[in-house]
């Protein structure tokens, strides 16, 4: 999952403004909590780099095993009954720790354990310091999340705390490749909580000015077009064939701008294919877009938009044919998401007025979309550690969002075990 740098453009000016406006008025913090938070940080660093040189890119069946193992072994160390699922499709495990307490309230949290980095990426990108800035492929999307999750429980453990009747944390192994094979599984756990809290990054104070959380986050889909034509010698008789390559490109451009028209999607052509050898007129072309969708309709108005332009041929006798097809849900917090965010920025500024982004959307996917598709959870995303360079070169996390996102963490899973379910 990544936040868009334009979303973050076009909000910097007035982040500040909005931000102290919202805020609620603060209390003093919980200064053992507080206390716990300051002393874990050199932990959570030592975690972070454990963790980044186990390299686990979502297509690496062995390194995300290593991955699991790790991770299992600290959630077992932590009290919780681990169960280690296969993932119905894919090369990750799913890891689904299960802790009983004496309270209420049903709790679930969330990470992924793959990156979309390769093997070797280390080598290159290797884990290092830079003042506040701590690199490491994968370090913010989505290690930075395990290790504010498993601290959290430590804290939390130390603490003698276990006001909730079900703590459950579920860790997938293919997040960045859509969450194909765990999805199911978490939307299913999902329905059987009422909050969910899920651990993906929050952007950079060094891009956004100010660590936040997210509201919603766009689902997923691909746009696949089809184009047949009729071959034919492309020097003696070109006339005679159908070029499905120039019929590719008519549809590419016609319909360019189509999800402009349609409230909730987002097209973008990113891959194309015709022709195998240079003097044949190419009978067969296709090219696949990138589909982003915030609006439960919007796909089906989208499939039905390309089924119209699909009848507007410049080759004639060629056959096109659009096919929608979504992945990842959307993420679309309700009222319960906003007084989720709203406890959050208030927690928030009993660290000194330190000010919490409600992020309004980002164009990314994110497994909270699955968290949410029963409507039964109320569901937070971006609890995770302050970075950048997600999906890039030299991605890293801000260790002064360390004690903040431990102590947002455990205090508001505190705050609404004491709350009425």
């Amino acid at each position: 999952m990544t936040f868009k740098l334009s979303t973050f453009a076009l909000t910097t000016m007035a982040l500040s403004v909005s931000v102290l406006l919202s805020a609620p008025a603060h209390a003093a913090p919980d200064a053992a909590l507080l206390r716990a938070a300051q002393a874990a940080q050199p932990a959570v660093i030592v975690s972070l780099k454990d963790m980044v040189a186990l390299e686990s890119g979502t297509m690496d069946a062995p390194g995300l095993t290593r991955m699991a193992d790790y991770v299992q072994a600290r959630l077992q160390a932590l009290g919780g009954q681990v169960e280690r699922r296969k993932a119905s499709s894919g090369n990750g495990d799913i890891l689904i720790a299960r802790h009983s307490g004496t309270g209420k309230r049903k709790f679930m949290l969330i990470a992924h354990m793959d990156t979309i980095y390769a093997p070797g990426t280390l080598q290159t990108q290797p884990i290092k310091q830079d003042g506040n800035r701590l690199y490491g492929p994968g370090i913010a999307d989505d290690k930075g999340g395990i290790a504010v999750v498993l601290h959290t429980l430590q804290i939390l453990k130390a603490a003698g705390w276990k006001d909730y009747a079900q703590l459950t944390v579920v860790f997938n192994g293919d997040e960045e490749s859509s969450s194909n094979g765990s999805g199911a599984t978490i939307a299913a756990l999902a329905a059987e909580h009422e909050v969910v809290l899920s651990y993906e990054p929050t952007a950079a104070k060094a891009v956004a000015k100010v660590e936040g959380v997210l509201l919603s986050a766009a689902g997923t889909g691909t746009a696949t077009l089809t184009v047949q034509g009729r071959s034919s010698h492309a020097g003696a008789a070109p006339d005679e064939g159908r070029n499905a390559l120039i019929e590719m490109a008519h549809q590419v451009l016609q319909t360019a701008d189509i999800a402009k028209t349609i409230p909730g999607a987002q097209l973008n052509w990113t891959q194309a294919e015709s022709g195998k050898v240079r003097n044949q007129i190419p009978d067969q072309a296709s090219a696949s877009a990138d589909v982003r969708l915030t609006a439960t309709d919007a796909a089906a108005k989208l499939q039905a938009a390309l089924d119209e332009k699909a009848k507007a041929h410049r080759v004639n006798e060629t056959r096109v044919s659009y096919v929608v097809q979504t992945g990842r849900p959307p993420y679309v917090g309700d009222a319960r998401t906003r007084e989720l965010a709203a406890k959050a920025q208030a927690i928030y500024a009993e660290l000194d007025d330190r000010p919490l982004y409600l992020h309004p959307s980002t164009g990314a996917g994110t497994d909270a979309g699955y968290a949410s598709m029963s409507g039964k959870a109320a569901v937070l995303e971006s609890m995770g550690l302050a970075g950048w360079g997600y999906h890039a070169r030299d991605e890293y996390i801000e260790i002064d969002s360390i004690v903040p996102r431990l102590y947002l963490s455990a205090r508001l899973l505190m705050q609404l075990a004491q709350e009425a379910p």
